[in-house]
């Protein structure tokens, strides 16, 4: 759904390869950016950029609309936007008893570039003519999906700036944007039309009298009519987008990016991925009311991709709404690029390595041989054709068997996974760091560095610097490796928060230089190479009774790498000497373990009975021994939940990061048991 409001009545340049390994043994060695001041604290940039930060893709292209333009004009008869039709949908029944509905789905139907072009044109031509002003905020509520997109440039098109909601914000999220962005005051009065995506009816008993509902083919066509207004296009410094956050650290703040922010940042992000163009295709299922898909997607739209929908329950052939038997997206696709979030990636992982521990012996070892030679020859520059084409080819086909670039953002990829999808995938892992506040621009690692654990150097369009927190520990003298609160500079840092100037006046600066800054709260060190490892979080340090310092997210990272858990959260009171945990159990792990111990029940009794939660928390305890946590930071008890956590729960984001006021919430009862029962 798109809601409208005006005043009256309402992943690419250059050509690089695997570098040889002449000079030094390790790629990742060698030094990809520098402190320009000269000071430990840095401000660091891209040794490509050390004398001036990129702020676009070519000179001259500095508004959206100007680059889905020429894109338009150089790719016209080039395919898109592609959508799969739902052929019919079924309802199976699973082993449990209970009954899924399943779809089964044709092949992709494509948009040309030519055609999205005129579609987005039409589109942006309805709204003038329904009376939208430039430069009034308007509001798309609605999933990833082809109608998104040719909205969004129809908005970048006719300035409007587009305001993004994710559609698992919660009642009050969602209500609290479109009130801040002068929709929901006075429902009657400011909210004049609605515009739904699919052909549904669009008259619905309930709704307030005085709003009108349109669907999109009809402003398509009021937009075609030769007699209206004249667009009026962009500026670069004009708000392009007002992005809601995810909330996971509270109500949601709406970011305001402008057309030269998010130029910059896909500028910066394309640098990043090597031969981008016409062959490749990217796989789209990520929300695009995050800055990460967003960006992604206008990267492809720069460079002539194609660009296939999907989501996250018809990704792959295993999917939750896939019917057995039939192909998933990816199958279907064969993508070549790919972004991720690491909970999508870190289930890959546990999935390959559980089939792997049911293998045979003969299998299994050849396996593990084959994995340890791989990794070995990576750290060395080499590649391994015959590893890839006799093992792990089965492996790869789970994203459709073309991936060559895989970018991972969000939150952070733990060693292990990363090194599986580089291994067992055969293609790069770039591994990012950014915040919707720099329009998702930070860093990206480079693709030939196989290196684990970092987050890359300083994008083109951007430079890091260090700021010192005695409190927490960490400052910029600190040996062997500088450290800090990791703040972002450059012409990708957004122009604030809507309507907040005291979250502005906290978070953003502008130098002496008149360039402006954000202070990401996050803690990183940089490395000798100039890459950036982020090793914590203001806000996930907490301090216990006695006085020693736990970073939540360090011990969570640690954990979930335990095929036992799915997701993990931690929980420590400043006013206990000891961290608890609320874990998501792997269904297939713990019925096997339950099985072990004689334990039987439904899965929910399972899950809460107390023998099961001494159970994990040993295996948990071995974990966090061998990834070498200190005796205090390892969860002392634990609550065991027979739900996972889906941004539907509202517990996790859509890129699912927790949201620990709602977790603490939620589970509130099992904090005050596991701290009464001492």
């Amino acid at each position: 759904v798109l809601f409208m409001q005006y005043s009256l009545t309402v992943v690419l340049l250059g050509n690089h390869s695997l570098p040889t390994t002449s000079s030094l043994s390790h790629p990742s060695q060698w030094v990809k950016a520098r402190s320009v001041s000269g000071r430990p604290a840095g401000p660091y940039r891209d040794v490509a950029a050390l004398d001036r930060l990129t702020t676009c893709l070519q000179p001259g292209v500095n508004t959206l609309d100007r680059v889905f333009e020429i894109s338009a004009q150089r790719f016209s008869k080039q395919d898109f936007l592609g959508t799969r039709q739902v052929l019919r949908e079924e309802e199976e029944k699973q082993e449990n008893g209970r009954v899924f509905k399943k779809v089964i789905l044709g092949e992709y139907q494509w948009l040309s570039y030519g055609q999205a072009y005129r579609a987005a044109r039409d589109f942006g031509s309805g709204l003038l003519a329904l009376g939208q002003k430039p430069c009034k905020n308007i509001a798309i509520f609605c999933e990833t999906r082809t109608e998104w997109i040719i909205a969004a440039q129809a908005c970048f098109m006719y300035n409007f700036p587009l305001v993004t909601l994710y559609s698992t914000l919660g009642g009050p999220a969602i209500a609290h944007g479109l009130k801040q962005t002068e929709y929901y005051n006075t429902v009657c009065i400011l909210l004049q039309h609605i515009i739904v995506v699919d052909d549904k009816p669009i008259s619905w008993p309930g709704y307030p009298r005085g709003i009108s509902v349109h669907s999109i083919a009809t402003i398509q066509a009021l937009g075609a009519k030769p007699e209206n207004g004249k667009r009026r296009s962009p500026c670069p410094g004009d708000i392009a987008v007002i992005m809601y956050t995810s909330g996971s650290t509270g109500v949601p703040k709406g970011v305001m990016i402008s057309h030269s922010n998010l130029i910059a940042s896909i500028a910066g992000m394309a640098e990043r991925i090597p031969d981008l163009g016409v062959n490749d295709t990217y796989i789209a299922y990520l929300p695009l009311a995050h800055v990460l898909e967003l960006s992604a997607e206008m990267v492809c739209v720069a460079y002539g991709c194609r660009i296939g929908y999907s989501s996250p329950q018809t990704l792959a052939d295993q999917s939750t709404k896939i019917k057995k038997g039939s192909k998933g997206d990816s199958t279907v696709l064969q993508p070549t690029l790919m972004a991720a979030v690491p909970e999508i990636m870190d289930r890959i992982y546990k999935n390959v390595m559980l089939k792997v521990e049911e293998m045979g012996v003969v299998q299994k070892t050849l396996f593990i041989l084959a994995y340890n030679y791989k990794m070995e020859q990576l750290a060395k520059g080499n590649r391994t054709p015959l590893c890839d084409k006799l093992v792990f080819q089965k492996v790869r086909v789970l994203l459709g068997g073309r991936t060559r670039v895989l970018l991972s953002g969000g939150a952070p990829l733990s060693a292990a996974t990363q090194r599986f999808m580089n291994i067992c995938l055969c293609c790069p892992v770039g591994q990012g760091y950014g915040l919707t506040e720099t329009c998702g621009a930070g860093t990206i690692s480079q693709l030939w560095d196989y290196s684990t654990g970092r987050v890359g150097a300083p994008l083109v369009c951007c430079e890091i610097q260090l700021k010192d927190w005695v409190e927490g520990g960490y400052q910029s003298t600190d040996k062997p490796c500088p450290r800090g609160e990791v703040l972002i500079g450059g012409p990708s840092v957004t122009m604030g928060y809507y309507k907040n100037e005291t979250m502005n006046r906290e978070n953003f600066f502008v130098d002496k230089n008149g360039q402006r800054w954000f202070c990401t709260g996050d803690i990183g060190e940089f490395q000798a190479d100039g890459c950036l490892k982020i090793v914590d979080r203001k806000k996930d340090l907490v301090k216990l009774q006695a006085g020693e310092y736990v970073s939540l997210g360090k011990v969570e990272a640690m954990l979930k790498n335990c095929p036992l858990i799915d997701n993990i959260c931690a929980y420590a009171n400043s006013d206990e000497s000891f961290v608890i945990g609320f874990v998501v159990p792997n269904q297939k792990q713990l019925l096997l373990l339950a099985e072990k111990r004689g334990i039987c029940g439904t899965w929910v009794e399972i899950c809460s009975n107390p023998v099961m939660e001494e159970e994990v928390l040993k295996i948990i305890n071995d974990t966090a021994l061998a990834a070498q946590l200190e005796r205090f930071e390892i969860p002392r008890k634990i609550c065991l939940s027979s739900e996972p956590w889906t941004p539907e729960t509202g517990l996790v984001t859509d890129a699912f990061k927790l949201k620990r006021k709602e977790i603490k919430s939620h589970y509130q009862h099992d904090i005050e048991r596991m701290y009464g029962n001492m």
